[in-house]
């Protein structure tokens, strides 16, 4: 991806700000940034409208509940600045099969959809199975 005018930033510099907010977020609200519980609250948000006497009584739900917080809207900025960003460096593009997967593996979008989203399942179980 070609970046036009504006230069993007170093992932290093990038990291360390990231790390620097996660201090600040520990510090200030006592909270630890993370994004994996709110796929589970999104997955029972979803299924409450499908099952709404059934969902709210799954022993997961009734520990921690069914609702939109601080954590869900966290994801929700980070897709939204993402974005913004992309579009700020004008750096955005839409790219199904990345330049680097088809020099390996080949243009086929199927494959590289199966391929992400069960490494998305894996990092998410992953995620889940260390408590975070």
């Amino acid at each position: 991806m070609k970046s036009f005018g504006k230069k993007p930033w170093s992932p290093y510099v990038a990291g360390a700000l990231a790390g620097v907010v996660l201090c600040l977020s520990v510090f200030v609200a006592g909270k630890y940034f993370g994004a994996s519980t709110t796929y589970v609250r999104v997955a029972g948000l979803i299924g409450q409208s499908a099952a709404p006497e059934r969902v709210p009584l799954m022993d997961y739900f009734i520990k921690t509940g069914i609702k939109i917080d601080w954590q869900m809207m966290f994801v929700i900025g980070i897709v939204i600045g993402s974005f913004v960003s992309a579009l700020h460096s004008r750096n955005f593009a839409v790219t199904f099969v990345p330049p680097m997967w088809k020099k390996r593996f080949g243009p086929g979008i199927i494959r590289r959809s199966l391929y992400a989203f069960v490494g998305g399942v894996v990092a998410l179980f992953g995620a889940r199975l260390a408590g975070g």
